[in-house]
């Protein structure tokens, strides 16, 4: 079913995706470590993240524009659950936001994220969560004006 992505975004339609999409998933999941790690090469570790996390209980929705006879996704929105080890809480977890690069900064995003905050809600959470790289600074920017705020770090340490 389509649906507007939002008013001030006509020619958006956001539809929900399921296993038939998952090449398109693992598509944005790929070009999104791309941009932030261009020097790494070996992405074959996404597939297998897909495997393991996508289930009929992790929605899917990709965001299309008409593209002759057909939709074109150019955005995507997947989630999964988790729960808040602090409080033992289950909330979804935004496992990816993805635009193309071409229709950034249009409020694709922000609708997206208002899109998951919604659908949350009408679930029934009291809480959403997200991972974000930290080299990623319009998307931390994105989500503290949404509201989000730190609540942990995660460290790393090459050996």
């Amino acid at each position: 079913m389509n649906t507007d992505l939002s008013p001030s975004l006509p020619k958006y339609q956001l539809v929900a995706g399921n296993a038939t999409d998952l090449a398109t998933l693992l598509k944005f999941l790929q070009r999104t470590y791309q941009e932030l790690y261009p020097h790494q090469q070996d992405y074959q570790h996404l597939h297998a993240t897909v495997d393991r996390y996508f289930s009929a209980n992790t929605p899917l929705w990709f965001v299309t524009i008409p593209d002759g006879n057909r939709a074109k996704k150019i955005a995507c929105l997947w989630l999964g659950i988790a729960i808040d080890q602090a409080t033992g809480i289950r909330h979804p977890n935004i496992f990816l936001v993805y635009v193309e690069p071409n229709h950034r900064r249009q409020g694709i995003g922000r609708a997206l994220m208002e899109h998951a905050q919604v659908w949350a809600k009408a679930q029934g959470y009291t809480q959403i969560g997200l991972q974000v790289f930290i080299t990623n600074q319009p998307a931390i920017d994105l989500y503290q004006q949404l509201g989000y705020e730190s609540r942990s770090i995660s460290m790393m340490r090459d050996l």
